[in-house]
């Protein structure tokens, strides 16, 4: 069937809660407005305020309500309208949400699943477009997804409201409107592995999220030059599935590691850091990365596309690796 990235996170919404009473959705907007993205609409009218609940503008209150919802038995999804809001509900998130099995000897589990819009290139200025998936990675206690496909939009939910641990989903702005085809019995999938969406064996691109489709629209324009490349769509920053990496560099023996992140501590970083643990004698070249100028994301949309990681730069990454002209 042909939907969009924002109609398959709503059908997987609507599925959750059709299959399990537990579910509700909860957050700003969710309700009479659809959602500041339109990802819940229609849900108010299907479901009933009771599972689709309007909260104040408080992210720490209703994150918090949220986790004690999941203490208590229920399986809430939280909707945090962008990432940048979430910083203030951290003390919740990672002092509360991921610390409280480990501090109850595990006695109890947080199963709240934390959905929150990412990332720029939608000239919203620096307080809605900001990357900060990568300091969230960075926490034990959480996992951390970023679907960038249609299928993992659709699949990705379910899965994690069988974890019964919190898991923070990271939906890039840009993408909502992303329209393509989607198997009609499309449902559930795995969380635990990275896709190797293209196959090549010049050269690694490793991406998540958003950056995803310009990832392979520069490995096809890399193609076309001789420099066949892997491209890997990691899907969950953590745990990262450090096995389809390195699998994949030991046999290329190049890597390039696209991230809308900044450069400084970043998932990139992380990345680069174990492909030289684990394989840096298959390495011919440096490990590169692309990475967002360290600045506050740009209001302005020429000095916006010029902060952002691009095909030209994911290019040139690539042409530097393999030790072409970039």
């Amino acid at each position: 069937m042909k939907t969009t990235y924002r109609e398959a996170m709503r059908a997987a919404l609507r599925d959750a809660m059709q299959r399990d009473e537990r579910v509700f959705l909860m957050g700003e907007d969710v309700g009479r407005y659809g959602g500041s993205f339109a990802v819940s609409l229609g849900l108010l009218e299907e479901f009933g305020p009771e599972r689709i609940r309007d909260t104040p503008l408080s992210e720490s209150g209703f994150v918090g309500a949220g986790i004690g919802a999941a203490l208590g038995g229920m399986r809430p999804v939280v909707e945090i309208m962008t990432v940048n809001f979430s910083l203030l509900a951290l003390d919740q998130i990672i002092n509360n949400a991921a610390t409280l099995l480990h501090m109850s000897g595990g006695q109890f589990n947080v199963p709240i699943v934390i959905r929150m819009t990412t990332g720029a290139g939608r000239q919203l200025g620096a307080q809605h477009s900001h990357s900060l998936e990568g300091w969230y990675a960075h926490i034990p206690g959480l996992r951390i997804l970023a679907p960038a496909t249609l299928a993992d939009a659709r699949g990705m939910l379910w899965t994690a409201l069988q974890d019964p641990d919190p898991v923070l989903i990271f939906e890039h702005g840009s993408l909502y409107n992303v329209a393509g085809e989607l198997d009609d019995d499309a449902g559930a999938v795995d969380i635990n592995r990275s896709a190797v969406l293209r196959h090549g064996d010049a050269l690694t691109l490793i991406t998540y999220g958003g950056t995803l489709p310009l990832v392979l629209e520069a490995a096809e324009q890399l193609a076309a030059a001789g420099i066949d490349a892997d491209v890997i769509d990691l899907r969950t920053l953590r745990p990262l599935d450090g096995h389809t990496i390195i699998d994949s560099v030991a046999r290329t023996h190049r890597a390039v590691v696209v991230d809308e992140g900044w450069r400084s501590g970043s998932i990139s970083a992380e990345i680069a850091a174990r492909i030289c643990e684990q394989a840096f004698f298959d390495l011919d070249a440096p490990v590169e990365r692309v990475c967002s100028l360290e600045v506050p994301v740009p209001y302005a949309k020429h000095l916006e596309q010029a902060a952002l990681p691009s095909v030209e730069r994911v290019m040139a990454a690539g042409r530097r690796a393999v030790g072409a002209d970039g």
